[in-house]
C-alpha cells in the first residue's frame, strides 16, 4: 500500500487526500496550522456537519488553534463522492441492496489514516490527536468509537447528534449495531472510553427540516437535546446489564442550540481550558452551521 503524507502550509490550507481503501472516492483535508505548532503541540480532527462545509469547521477553531498551538485537520466527504447520509454519517457501512459492506471500506477509519498520515510526513510526534465532530460529525464520531480501535484518539466529543446508533446488538444498523460483527466485548471496550457527548441545552427544534425523522429517531426523542440524554440512560442499562463501567459523560452547552462555531468554541474551552463559557461567550454568529 503507498505510503500517504500530508503536510499543511502555515495558515489556511486544503490538500488532496485520496484514501487506498476508496480510490475512486477523493476528500479533501481543510488544515489550519498555526505558525507556532510544533510536532509536539496537540492536533484536533474536526468532522464537519450535513453541508459537507470542512472549511467552514476549520475555521470555528482557528482562535483556538492560535491561542494553543492546535493542528486543525477536517476532513471533508463531498456530496459528489460521499452522497447522503448513508455516504457520511452511516459511514457506507450498508450497500444500496442493504447488505452490510466489508469493514475496510467503512469511512469510519479514515480520520486515524489522515493522522497517520501527519505523523509520516513529521508534521506531528503525537501519539495520539483529539476528534469533535457536530452534527452529522457527531452522528460520524461516536459511530467511529462504536466500531473503530481508540488508540488513535486521546479524546473524543460527539455533538448534537441529529440521532445516534445505540450500544445494542439487538438492533440493526445504524439503529444498533447489529451485522457488524461486534460482540458483548465490543460494547464493553466502547463504554470504557470517555466518550463525551455534548448536547447544546438550547437544541430543541422538533420542526428543523434537517432533524431526522424517521421511526427509529424519533423513538429516541422529539429533538436533538433528548436524543442525546435517551443515548446517555440507554448505555448506563445496558453497561449496567453487561456488568461493566461506563465513562461516557454528557455535557450540557448552556444557552446553545444547533450552532457548529458555537459549540466549536465550547469544545475549545472544555478540552484546552477545562471550562464552559457563557452563553454569550460563545455566540458570536446569528445563523447556525451544520
Amino acid at each position: 500500500m503507498t505510503t500517504i503524507t500530508l503536510d499543511p502550509q502555515e495558515g489556511r490550507s486544503t490538500l488532496p487526500f485520496l484514501d487506498a481503501y476508496h480510490p475512486t472516492r477523493p476528500l479533501e483535508v481543510n488544515f489550519y496550522r498555526p505558525a507556532a505548532h510544533g510536532p509536539d503541540d496537540p492536533v484536533v480532527i474536526v468532522q464537519h456537519g450535513m453541508m459537507r462545509n470542512g472549511d467552514d469547521y476549520r475555521d470555528f477553531w482557528i482562535e483556538a488553534a492560535e491561542k494553543y498551538k492546535i493542528l486543525i485537520a477536517a476532513p471533508t466527504f463531498g456530496n459528489e463522492h460521499f452522497p447522503k447520509a448513508e455516504g457520511y454519517n452511516n459511514g457506507l457501512v450498508i450497500a444500496a441492496d442493504g447488505a452490510i459492506t466489508p469493514s475496510q471500506d467503512w469511512l469510519y477509519s479514515v480520520p486515524a489514516r489522515v493522522f497517520a498520515a501527519l505523523r509520516t510526513s513529521g508534521v506531528t510526534r503525537r501519539e495520539q490527536a483529539r476528534l469533535f465532530g457536530h452534527s452529522a460529525g457527531g452522528q460520524f464520531v461516536h459511530r467511529l468509537l462504536a466500531t473503530q480501535s481508540h488508540a488513535p484518539f486521546e479524546a473524543a466529543m460527539a455533538a448534537n447528534s441529529g440521532w445516534y446508533t445505540l450500544p445494542t446488538l439487538e438492533k440493526r444498523f445504524p439503529e444498533g449495531l447489529a451485522g457488524l460483527g461486534l460482540d458483548e466485548g465490543a460494547l464493553a471496550r466502547w463504554f470504557a472510553y470517555p466518550m463525551v457527548i455534548f448536547a447544546g441545552d438550547q437544541d430543541i427544534d422538533m420542526s428543523d427540516p434537517n432533524l431526522p425523522a424517521q421511526v427509529e429517531a424519533l423513538a429516541q426523542g422529539p429533538m436533538r437535546y433528548a436524543r442525546a440524554h435517551f443515548m446517555l440512560d440507554f448505555a448506563q442499562r445496558e453497561a449496567k446489564r453487561l456488568g461493566v463501567a461506563l465513562n461516557w459523560q454528557l455535557v450540557s452547552v448552556p444557552g446553545v442550540g444547533h450552532d457548529g462555531a458555537a459549540m466549536s468554541r465550547a469544545a475549545a474551552a472544555w478540552w484546552f481550558e477545562g471550562r464552559l463559557p457563557a452563553a454569550g461567550e460563545l455566540q458570536l454568529q446569528d445563523t447556525p452551521v451544520h
